[in-house]
Formats: C-alpha cells, sequence, structure tokens
C-alpha cells in the first residue's frame, strides 16, 4: 500500500471479506488496528508540522 486512497480500498475490501465471512474477524480486527495506527502517526506528523508552521511533504497523503 502506497497512498491514502490504496488504505481506504483495502479496509472497504476486508469489510466486504468479513461481511461475506471469507476473512475471519479476528484478522480483520487487527487490520483496522493497525491501519489505525498507521494513521496516527500521520496525525502525529501533522500536528507537529502545524506547531512548528511547516508545511508537510507526506506522500502517504497523495493519490497517485
Amino acid at each position: 500500500m502506497q497512498n491514502i486512497k490504496e488504505l481506504r480500498d483495502s479496509l472497504a475490501e476486508n469489510y466486504e471479506q468479513m461481511k461475506e465471512r471469507k476473512m475471519s474477524l479476528k484478522l480483520g480486527k487487527e487490520l483496522a488496528n493497525t491501519a489505525g495506527k498507521l494513521l496516527g502517526t500521520l496525525k502525529v506528523e501533522l500536528e507537529y508540522n502545524k506547531l512548528t508552521d511547516t508545511k508537510p511533504d507526506i506522500d502517504f497523503l497523495k493519490s497517485k
């Protein structure tokens, strides 16, 4: 996964797989937890840039 759009698409796919019982809820929960932690690191980076009044250049947030 290279960017936020790919993460969103992956999470939506995981949701559909869990709904159709093609993926265990346990695995889905772990994947969602990991995605949340990844997004948390982005939030920290954005907050840091806001506090230091710098403009971030975060490749992951660019939908390529």
